[in-house]
């Protein structure tokens, strides 16, 4: 489930440019989840409410202020991640509960856990079906957007909110500093393979499971981080995609009526290259 939302919500992000906000995001929550633990509340608390004030506040610089998002992002998120570091430092009790917050632990998952990461999964796939028309129109149009009425703003917002409790939810599972990884690397995978975005989005989704699944029964098997080898795992499955893109960059296959033909990609004048009729 973790691998799957992860990989869903991936490609809005990597075609929005915002790659870094999975990134920035994960960092975040790991302040308000230490805080959480050090005052004796549920980890999900704080690290729910810090997360969402870290989206509000991004939005706001980015929308209020002449800043692109990366520089709000790192800014307000590394400070979130900071004071997590600080707390743990002042009270010297840093303990198995926050390695498996940073790296992810396989063996650490709860029932409380799982019920989480269900109920994140759930809300994720409702608003992807529900707003992904007006999702795709920011994306690709968002000035146009606003003259057809699409409150782009108060969608961004949701959909940082959103980001923000996919990242609480899989944290012990993947850990925090490598969660950004299992965000991107399913979706630049799937963009490698194909255009079309509804493909994009499965194939990334795919993916995303697939590396996972893969991921963590590979870490209990080695007795490895689960979110460490998982991201491995994604690292592979992009490396796979990069090569097959290249490869079908400098050979391809052709069809003029009804011949057709494949033959490697040579560059001559512009992009054009000679045909001969077999």
């Amino acid at each position: 489930m973790v691998g799957g939302v992860c990989g869903l919500l991936g490609v809005y992000i990597v075609l929005r440019g915002m790659s870094y906000i999975g990134h920035g995001m994960s960092h975040a929550v790991f302040g308000g989840a230490v805080a959480s633990y050090i005052l004796s509340f549920n980890v999900y608390i704080g690290a729910t409410l810090w997360g969402f004030i870290s989206a509000i506040i991004i939005n706001e610089i980015n929308r209020r202020n002449k800043i692109k998002a990366d520089a709000a992002i790192g800014v307000v998120t590394t400070a979130g991640f900071a004071i997590g570091v600080l707390l743990i430092s002042t009270t010297r009790s840093f303990t198995r509960d926050f390695e498996s917050l940073l790296f992810g632990n396989i063996l650490g998952i709860t029932d409380q856990d799982l019920l989480v990461i269900s109920l994140v999964s759930i809300l994720t796939i409702l608003f992807v079906f529900f707003c992904h028309k007006k999702l795709i129109f920011i994306l690709f149009d968002k000035e146009t957007s606003k003259v057809y009425g699409v409150k782009g703003d108060l969608l961004e917002l949701i959909f940082s909110l959103v980001l923000a409790a996919v990242v609480i939810a899989s944290m012990n599972a993947i850990g925090v500093t490598l969660l950004a990884a299992a965000i991107v690397a399913p979706a630049i995978s799937a963009r490698m393979l194909t255009n079309n975005f509804l493909k994009i989005v499965t194939i990334s989704t795919i993916i995303g499971i697939a590396t996972s699944f893969l991921g963590m029964y590979a870490s209990f098997y080695f007795d490895s981080a689960s979110g460490a080898t998982i991201v491995l795992f994604g690292a592979a499955a992009f490396g796979i995609s990069a090569l097959y893109a290249f490869l079908r960059r400098i050979y391809h296959t052709h069809s003029h009526g009804d011949q057709k033909h494949a033959h490697p990609h040579i560059h001559v004048q512009e992009h054009q290259h000679p045909h001969q009729n077999d």
